[in-house]
């Protein structure tokens, strides 16, 4: 059975349909349209499934998912490393209690800091808009993680010496 869809068409196109209406069934012209656009893209993907080998692709991936975030975890280290060395007592007492870590841009402390900081790595990216806010969600998860082990290592190879 023959279901029925309703299309729009721009006024000019619709004006010329008109004109043609007797000659062309414009139904059996979409269907047969839309039925050779649906194949082609449905050999393409039986193509692409059958010839990529998604397992290794995977794999790949995977792997560089985890040098990536490890990245972003070693300059957060390297970050934190650097900052304790022109921090204050009091400021490193702050950053290892940890409290700044919800939204540490916005901290009454340092959030001028990795306002900056984020910033900074921000142009870095090229992605735009949403995408762009949850690489920045992502990375300033996996940035802090670093910066506080980078703060961390700091304070233990100071703090028996005060």
């Amino acid at each position: 059975m023959a279901k029925k869809i309703t299309i729009s068409v721009p006024d000019e196109l619709y004006e010329k349909m008109t004109e043609w209406k007797s000659s062309l069934n414009f139904s059996k012209v979409f269907q047969n349209a839309i039925s050779g656009m649906i194949q082609k893209k449905e050999a393409l993907t039986s193509k692409i499934r059958n010839e990529i080998d998604f397992s290794s692709i995977v794999d790949r991936l995977k792997k560089e998912k985890i040098d990536y975030e490890f990245n972003i975890i070693e300059c957060g280290k390297k970050d934190g490393l650097e900052w304790c060395k022109t921090a204050h007592y009091r400021e490193l007492q702050y950053a290892l209690a940890g409290s700044l870590y919800k939204n540490p841009d916005q901290d009454e402390e340092l959030g001028d800091y990795f306002s900056d900081m984020f910033e900074k790595y921000k142009e870095q990216m090229t992605a735009t808009g949403k995408k762009a806010q949850d690489f920045l969600n992502v990375f300033s998860e996996k940035y802090l993680k670093g910066w506080k082990e980078g703060v961390e290592l700091f304070w233990n190879e100071v703090k028996d010496k005060l």
